[in-house]
């Protein structure tokens, strides 16, 4: 097998189109996303003679406890691939990650394929580690949304489909669509506040500005603000990409007006209008339901499943390590994760 990089934004996002597990983290535009941070990108296309069966963004991130590669939600392959394909291109990774003239101490990988048993012992026969922190999200929560609004409506929570109705009976509540980069600012300051409440490490506003910016490009992104007499009370940036809408930034305040429940709504709609099967509410907690109280993400968790849906579980991020330093940051990560509550 070999690994060519591939450098046309067509060939890229074409072999994506026919990958079932996949998310915006593989797009040719997250990639462009992170050059704008300065960080160093490769898009490496794995051929069979002229056939190309699998494609891997990684990404140099640079890092105050040490620098690392990054492949985020990947490798991206097709989906008739046998493990035995899918080992040999893990394999053919690992020997271009040892080859790398960068820096770095080790390569981090988060798969987007399938929690089993079977993919999670090519990353064993490989001698990858399972990382002590997670990068991007390791179960998500998938909505079909190619029924009827009425049936995704009946399929609802019953508590979440009355306050999405209670939210379309509220005078002076609106839900506004932006594509203008300025409302990022608008987003921002709730997302400031959404800091304050739950005690999490923020993106920052070029961060966002920046993500909105390069997806946008294709109209490929969009800003919600849910406004009650001209405050806003919840805003989301989502994007729309290959199929499938993805909840990928939130932000909202407490209030007894459920602007959140009708805003998501309205982001599923947009989604159903541009022609997307599917409904990516992103990362949702990690953990068994009767362990779920008390979760930092307990909230949002099932605020998200209320709207109905599914769990999909990709296996664990894993880490291969390139030098002795790894040992320190792998026991430093474990530390920090213990005092997080995760």
């Amino acid at each position: 097998m070999e690994i060519k990089e591939i450098t046309s934004k067509d060939a890229w996002e074409n072999f994506l189109l026919d990958c079932r597990e996949k998310t915006f983290l593989q797009s040719w535009n997250w990639g462009e996303f992170q050059k704008t941070l300065g960080e160093t990108v490769q898009r490496l296309g794995f051929f069979k003679g002229q056939n190309l069966t699998a494609a891997c963004l990684v990404i140099k991130v640079k890092s105050k406890k040490g620098d690392f590669l990054l492949v985020p939600h990947g490798p991206a392959v097709k989906p008739d691939s046998s493990g035995e394909e899918r080992l040999e291109i893990l394999s053919s990774l690992v020997k271009e990650l040892k080859r790398t003239k960068e820096n770095v101490h080790y390569a981090r990988i988060a798969p987007i394929w399938e929690r089993s048993e079977a993919n999670e012992q090519l990353f064993k026969e490989l001698k990858f580690k399972q990382a002590p922190m997670h990068v991007h999200p390791e179960l998500s929560w998938l909505l079909d949304i190619t029924p009827s609004e009425e049936e995704l409506l009946s399929a609802m929570r019953k508590t979440t489909r009355y306050l999405i109705k209670q939210g379309q009976k509220t005078p002076n509540l609106e839900i506004i669509r932006s594509r203008d980069i300025k409302d990022v600012e608008q987003f921002n300051r709730l997302y400031m506040e959404t800091v304050k409440k739950h005690n999490f490490h923020p993106f920052s506003l070029k961060y966002l500005q920046n993500e909105f910016s390069a997806f946008s490009k294709d109209d490929q992104a969009v800003i919600f603000l849910a406004k009650h007499k001209g405050v806003c009370l919840a805003s989301a940036i989502v994007i729309y990409w290959q199929g499938t809408g993805f909840y990928h930034q939130g932000a909202s305040i407490t209030s007894k007006i459920p602007a959140a429940y009708l805003m998501q709504w309205e982001a599923i709609k947009e989604a159903r209008s541009r022609g997307c099967s599917l409904y990516n509410f992103w990362g949702v907690a990690d953990v068994a339901p009767k362990k779920l109280k008390g979760h930092p993400w307990a909230g949002l968790t099932l605020f998200k499943q209320g709207f109905g849906g599914q769990s999909t579980p990709y296996v664990k991020t894993q880490d291969l390590p390139l030098s002795a330093r790894y040992t320190f940051i792998r026991w430093f990560e474990f530390l920090r994760k213990r005092k997080r509550g995760f």
